[in-house]
């Protein structure tokens, strides 16, 4: 399947499909009932539904759809070398009285050599499975990704036990807008 190249896009007509999907529809429909995914599709549509689609930035959006999810906690897991922006970001967050608790991605300290053993370089390690343990054990209830450098982020979230959502992603060569590496 590749959306990107149909021209009809039937899709967007209410109830009609391509019949190239390879899900049975009706047990889509099924899942979308289970109690721990029609509270996040309700919380997500209130926000769209009412009317701040477009009108909220990315952080403004996770405060609200945390408050409407009754999430307490929350985490940020950050690239040491975004830490002003983590610091800030957990301003924010305390200002609207969430717990926060933010980890760095040298959490633990850990040697270049105990992480990759081919390694020459000879400084502390990136740790996402360190910052995911953390997070797990503090019991968070949303974590924050904040600037996690490219296969480390699929390590953190691959091992995060929560729900999770990217607030930053790495881009040095744009300046954290990877829309601009595109080209469109």
């Amino acid at each position: 399947m590749n959306c990107t190249t149909c021209g009809d896009k039937v899709c967007r007509k209410q109830q009609t499909s391509c019949n190239r999907e390879g899900f049975v529809k009706s047990e889509i429909i099924e899942q979308y009932k289970d109690a721990s995914h029609s509270e996040i599709i309700k919380a997500a549509a209130e926000l769209v539904d009412s009317g701040k689609a477009g009108t909220l930035s990315r952080i403004e959006e996770i405060i609200e759809f945390a408050k409407r999810m009754d999430y307490q906690k929350i985490g940020i897991a950050y690239c040491y070398g975004m830490e002003q922006q983590a610091k800030a970001i957990e301003t924010l967050l305390t200002n609207e009285w969430f717990d926060v608790s933010a980890v760095s991605c040298s959490v633990g300290g850990l040697k270049q050599s105990e992480v990759n053993a081919a390694s020459c370089i000879h400084k502390v390690s990136c740790n996402p499975l360190g910052q995911a343990e953390q997070l797990n054990a503090e019991k968070v209830d949303l974590t924050l990704v904040v600037g996690i450098c490219m296969g480390h982020d699929i390590l953190l979230n691959r091992n995060l036990s929560m729900d999770f959502t990217t607030l930053v992603v790495k881009d040095r060569k744009f300046n954290h807008a990877p829309l601009l590496g595109i080209g469109k």
